[in-house]
């Protein structure tokens, strides 16, 4: 018998799962296929993903689409790249309204193409009222473009006048980052086989679980996040205590 009421607790899933979906380049010359036909691939992964979560009843899950580096690769892969992100957009936003999903976006929309941002938008506009899952889809998003960004805003509010002698602290930061309504990740996870973070997150990412697999993203499917959730769950998060704390007292940030 259990010696408490405690010991029949199900750990609990994860409330954010932040994706770096890397592997579909690869994934397509393995089978003598240009890049473009992992990318398409990769789409259809990211559905799989979208629908195991929202039954697993995780509250945020953020998709690492377009890097702010990733412009430097070939011009003709990132034009291919944006049209497949509006065609992608053009047809999942219904679906993703009427299965009860936020959408929303991270990244600096400025160098997007006008069609695109208004695509985006329309896309927040007609779910932001959704709850099942928020679906973030980070574009043209940088760790480092975060944090500049939100320093910028904080300068920006006190040059004129509406923040006077502010401490300069956690709280202000996370709420000037572009993803201050959301909680920051609990598990991390990239596909592919690298093991880094790429500028995604960076601050975010402080006290995330981090969880690195070799299988490339569009072979990425519903077994393989479930057992990265249970890697997860099987974990100590001490947030700095010790071990022997988090026992007699769990503590979370």
């Amino acid at each position: 018998m259990p010696s408490n009421a405690t010991d029949c607790v199900e750990p609990a899933n994860p409330r954010h799962i932040a994706i770096i979906m890397d592997g579909n380049g690869r994934w397509a010359q393995k089978r003598f296929m240009p890049r473009a036909f992992g990318h398409q691939a990769g789409v259809k992964a990211v559905r799989k993903i979208v629908e195991f979560c929202a039954e697993q009843k995780i509250e945020v899950l953020t998709l690492f689409a377009f890097s702010s580096e990733n412009w430097r690769r070939p011009e003709d892969e990132v034009s291919l790249l944006m049209g497949l992100f509006m065609a992608t957009l053009q047809r999942e936003i219904n679906k993703l309204d009427r299965n009860n999903i936020r959408l929303r976006f991270i990244g600096d929309r400025s160098a997007l193409s006008s069609q695109l941002q208004a695509k985006m938008a329309e896309g927040e506009q007609q779910t932001q009222t959704n709850d099942a899952l928020t679906l973030v889809v980070a574009v043209n998003y940088g760790g480092h473009w975060d944090m500049c960004q939100a320093f910028q805003k904080v300068f920006d509010k006190i040059t004129a006048g509406e923040l006077e002698n502010p401490t300069i602290n956690n709280q202000l930061i996370n709420q000037h980052l572009s993803t201050t309504d959301l909680p920051d990740p609990d598990l991390f996870i990239r596909t592919g086989g690298e093991q880094r973070v790429s500028n995604f997150m960076l601050w975010q990412l402080a006290y995330t679980e981090l969880y690195f697999t070799p299988i490339l993203w569009p072979d990425f499917d519903q077994d393989a996040l479930a057992l990265a959730i249970e890697s997860f769950k099987g974990r100590q998060r001490r947030f700095g205590h010790t071990g022997e704390q988090m026992l007699n007292k769990p503590i979370t940030l």
